[in-house]
């Protein structure tokens, strides 16, 4: 078998990227990380970047070709890959693509786009290739997509066509106020190991979905909470963020509520949605976020380097 990959994709995120080395039947051969993501970088780091996390993978006697997914394509990334707009069928991405200046004629580059969405204003960036693994998995999904992060991404999915989106930046927001508002003297620190209080959690949740128009006056209460009654940080922690999710979750009802959906992520975040729209009447699937990326530059491929 070769030492060397027959390609390579590369989901090159803002804190960090991966590699996988891909061999001629398709399978991933090596999988490689780094912290070197978009954010650090400058537009001319990010080919030596690449060649150093490739190295020992690229034959010499051959150029070998790159997909990158993720915001190396961004305006501040590597090269700007335009965005398509929606409605779009996620076959799309594969035709959509930019070739970055490179020097090395070991590697040659294309990086998939967004993609865009005119009214209400809204775009994604690398979120649409882990869709698109999973429309090449289920062909025939017609419902909704949630992919919870710093900026969670609702999607409205059929027969493989993106018909619209919204954004919500709950994460972003549970950032900012747990640690740089004055809520971080109430909600403490994250520390590993730290358990969610489920039952404050959910008292968030549902509190923001019954009080409408004024549950984000409800955040300053956790404060007052601590002060007037020495309730315990991490029972006001889970609360917050049952209280965020929960706006979200009204925010964005007319994506979840009668609608099948899927959770596309891992970890403890992606479990905190499955919760609390479980409470909610709703029974979402989950689907881990690393292994759709790939299956997604995998579908992206042979439209961009093969005949």
């Amino acid at each position: 078998m070769s030492p060397f990959a027959d390609w390579i994709g590369v989901d090159w995120g803002t804190s960090n990227l991966r590699l996988w080395a891909i061999d001629a039947q398709g399978q991933v051969r090596i999988e490689r990380s780094s912290d070197q993501g978009m954010g650090r970088l400058t537009p001319e780091q990010f080919e030596p970047v690449l060649l150093n996390l490739c190295d020992g993978l690229l034959d010499p006697a051959r150029t070998t070709p790159v997909l990158i997914c993720g915001m190396a394509g961004a305006r501040q990334g590597w090269a700007e890959a335009p965005y398509l707009p929606v409605p779009v069928t996620l076959g799309a991405l594969g035709t959509g693509g930019v070739a970055p200046l490179i020097t090395s004629p070991l590697i040659t580059v294309r990086i998939l786009p967004g993609l865009s969405q005119a009214t209400p204003a809204d775009v994604m960036r690398g979120e649409e290739t882990q869709i698109a693994g999973f429309a090449a998995l289920h062909p025939e999904f017609d419902g909704t997509l949630c992919l919870p992060g710093t900026h969670s991404k609702w999607v409205t999915l059929a027969h493989g066509t993106v018909r619209h989106f919204r954004t919500v930046m709950t994460g972003e927001m549970f950032a900012l106020l747990s640690e740089h508002s004055v809520l971080r003297h109430s909600v403490g620190r994250n520390i590993a190991g730290d358990t969610l209080d489920e039952a404050a959690f959910i008292r968030g949740v549902l509190h923001a979905l019954d009080a409408g128009e004024t549950a984000f006056a409800a955040l300053f209460a956790l404060r007052a909470e601590s002060l007037l009654n020495a309730t315990p940080s991490s029972t006001l922690r889970s609360r917050l963020s049952g209280l965020l999710i929960g706006i979200e979750l009204a925010a964005t009802r007319d994506f979840w509520s009668g609608h099948k959906v899927t959770l596309i992520g891992a970890g403890p975040l992606t479990t905190l949605y499955a919760r609390a729209l479980s409470e909610l009447g709703s029974t979402p699937h989950i689907e881990d976020g690393r292994d759709l990326a790939l299956c997604g530059l995998h579908a992206a491929y042979p439209h961009m380097f093969e005949p």
